[in-house]
């Protein structure tokens, strides 16, 4: 089976959730090797910051729909948390803060996303 083929089934197959704690996991390994590239390497600082922006922008965006079904608290601290991460990316790119707390941020929503040990086997 070649894989694209693979790929396109594996796509058929996951959940939602699934897809969106894959989508975290890739964006926040970018993070991770933006944090150790060397300073002047602008490229890949960018590179990762604007995919992690859109990805909580985009996160944001459907958390101000009034048809989305999730509580008004919790699309209320995704919207704040993608402010947050935009300013945040900015003030990386300006050289006054670290990678660290958007990653760590990622994981906690991953943690979030993971399924429970006994679904995971």
């Amino acid at each position: 089976m070649s894989l694209q083929a693979y790929s396109k089934a594996a796509a058929r197959t996951e959940t939602p959730r699934e897809m969106e704690y894959r989508l975290f996991g890739q964006v926040t390994r970018a993070l991770m090797h933006a944090a150790q590239a060397d300073p002047s390497d602008v490229a890949t600082r960018i590179d990762a910051l604007d995919w992690n922006r859109r990805v909580w922008s985009a996160l944001a965006t459907d958390c101000s729909d009034p048809g989305n079904a999730m509580g008004e608290a919790l699309r209320a601290q995704i919207i704040s948390i993608s402010l947050f991460v935009s300013r945040h990316s900015s003030q990386i790119m300006r050289g006054e803060e670290d990678f660290e707390p958007l990653i760590d941020i990622n994981r906690m929503i991953m943690q979030g996303l993971a399924p429970p040990a006994s679904e995971a086997a």
